[in-house]
């Protein structure tokens, strides 16, 4: 029988059986590429709120046959002091000097300004809608469903309500494929999405539109997640660091920066929904390339198939593979049936409790810098589109250290670097005079570069710390966790209204924070994808399982065997 993986060995009995196919063979490199293909739609739609739903300038529109003079028409909207220009005066977005004041003083032949104390004239609402610029935009939502003034709270719902979405999803989505398995699931979640963003181009009102896309949300997280567990379970171990650290990511960030080249070129936002539900469609195929997990398989006891799987691999890779591959891991896998694990297995033991909420708090924390610093590209000075594509781009050389920092450097040390220095920056921004605002860009961006090379490392990390039958629904809870920070990141960017420099406080010092904590996990570098919790517990810095907590788990066990009428099984899982 193949031994336990231990930190000397440092190989699972799954890696060894397996290792004859070898590290980079055409097998493994087709698995890279598709599976990091499937993730550019996911980056074209994250972020696409930031177009559908971005607020062009706009005014008080006049009654379209009111006979005013052109003095009086051009003065009919009173000047306010924007908070977000230095206090300048801009014309108001959300009143207009009463009409029947200006048409009687059109009327009497009076000038505004000369014969009139325009401070003096009352105010009334926009009762006859606005009027928008179409200058960048065609339409958005907002300005289809005058989503403005008494109504600019529906903006920033329509993000939280996506995100709600995202919540959901990563709540059931790694409980879903470890059920059912990994590609099924990554699949299905796939055509969700492609169905749900094709009806949303018909949606006749906000709120359809809002129920449409958080099943977009709840679809696009789910295939996230799950084709990022099945890179990590079918590739080997050097060529696994690459994929979860850099090409889930690049792939990610490519998707993200085509969106405004994209939005640029298609500036109605019903026909840029349905040119960003065509790559999802465009993914479907891959179904006939992309394997099922056969570590999922054979801990589900379906050995013959995971075998079968792996004499595929083998074939392409013009490799011969033994006659037996699980021959010492056979006979132990067919006597188990695992039980499904869920969010309970992450709270059962004192270490796996400890080290599951300290990453459910980074990976909050790291959420909402995250998603806020993204959603705020339309809100700083510039063109929206370059502003995107540059924070976008900004992702790239972020996700590149972080697969230089995952090969080579401490786990722990990472994500610390990376949280510290994106807090740092975060907090100098409302440092910087206002008038600076190309500087205060400057630090915004190396913020979003450090959060960004945070998170890419964090989603690696965490996968490497659990054990296969947890992994994912450990990333499933643990993304579900950070979805509390991405529902509320787009109410941090509405801080701007009371202060252009609260929100940057604020992330910063969560930021720094979480990066103090991150200190306080355990250290996998170097140590064997663990598929058991006993391998868990050799990870340096978590402490050895007491005795109490093992008997606690083997009686659970135990008890779901009971259930189940299946023979006990001595390892633990």
């Amino acid at each position: 029988m193949l031994p336990e993986s231990s930190a000397a060995n440092k190989a699972t009995a799954y890696e060894a059986a397996t290792a004859f196919l070898g590290e980079w063979g055409p097998f493994q490199r087709r698995v890279f590429f598709l599976l990091s293909l499937s993730v550019v739609p996911i980056g074209l739609t994250a972020f696409s709120i930031v177009f559908l739903a971005d607020t062009p300038d706009h005014r008080c529109a006049l009654p379209a046959h009111l006979n005013l003079s052109a003095a009086w028409r051009n003065s009919s909207i009173p000047l306010e002091e924007d908070a977000n220009r230095d206090g300048a005066l801009v014309p108001s977005k959300c009143s207009r000097y009463k009409v029947e004041n200006l048409l009687n003083y059109s009327e009497r032949g009076l000038l505004p300004g000369a014969d009139v104390n325009l401070s003096n004239v009352p105010k009334e609402g926009c009762l006859d809608g606005w009027e928008f610029d179409h200058s960048v935009y065609t339409s958005t939502i907002v300005s289809e469903w005058n989503l403005v003034c008494d109504e600019s709270w529906k903006r920033p719902l329509t993000s939280s309500i996506f995100f709600c979405g995202v919540f959901t999803g990563s709540l059931i989505s790694g409980q879903l494929s470890d059920r059912f398995g990994r590609k099924i699931v990554m699949f299905a979640t796939i055509a969700l999405q492609a169905v749900s963003k094709f009806i949303q181009v018909f949606s006749p009102s906000w709120i359809v539109f809002c129920a449409l896309y958080f099943i977009v949300g709840m679809g696009q997280i789910s295939n996230y997640i799950v084709a990022f567990v099945l890179g990590m379970e079918v590739l080997g171990p050097r060529t696994r660091t690459l994929f979860s650290t850099a090409a889930v990511s690049l792939f990610f960030g490519l998707g993200y920066m085509l969106l405004p080249l994209i939005a640029f070129f298609i500036t109605d936002w019903r026909m840029l929904l349905l040119a960003l539900m065509l790559p999802s469609c465009l993914c479907m195929p891959l179904w006939w390339f992309i394997p099922e997990s056969p570590r999922w398989l054979l801990s589900q006891g379906r050995t013959e198939e995971a075998e079968a799987i792996l004499r595929n691999a083998a074939d392409m890779n013009n490799i011969e593979p033994p006659t037996v591959i699980f021959s010492s891991l056979q006979n132990r896998v067919k006597a188990k049936k695992r039980r499904p694990c869920n969010i309970c297995d992450l709270l059962r033991s004192p270490n796996i409790r400890w080290i599951s909420i300290t990453l459910w708090v980074i990976w909050n924390t790291i959420t909402i810098a995250y998603f806020a610093l993204s959603l705020n590209t339309a809100n700083l000075n510039g063109n929206p589109y370059f502003n995107c594509f540059l924070s976008a781009l900004m992702e790239m050389p972020a996700y590149v250290l972080s697969w230089v920092m995952f090969r080579w450097c401490s786990r722990r040390l990472s994500v610390f670097s990376s949280l510290s220095s994106g807090g740092l920056f975060l907090l100098i921004i409302h440092l910087v005079p206002a008038h600076l605002t190309a500087l205060s860009i400057t630090f915004e961006m190396l913020g979003k570069f450090a959060v960004s090379t945070a998170f890419a490392v964090v989603y690696a990390y965490t996968a490497e710390l659990y054990p296969t039958v947890l992994r994912n629904t450990a990333i499933g809870t643990c993304s579900t966790a950070s979805r509390i920070g991405s529902i509320i990141a787009p109410y941090f960017i509405y801080l701007r209204t009371y202060s252009v420099s609260l929100p940057y406080i604020l992330m910063g010092s969560l930021t720094a924070v979480a990066g103090l904590l991150s200190l306080l996990l355990p250290e996998s570098f170097g140590m064997p994808l663990p598929d058991t919790i006993s391998h868990m517990q050799q990870f340096p810095g978590c402490c050895q399982t007491t005795s109490n907590s093992k008997d606690e788990e083997k009686a659970g066990e135990q008890r779901s065997q009971v259930k189940r009428s299946r023979p006990q099984i001595n390892q633990q899982l």
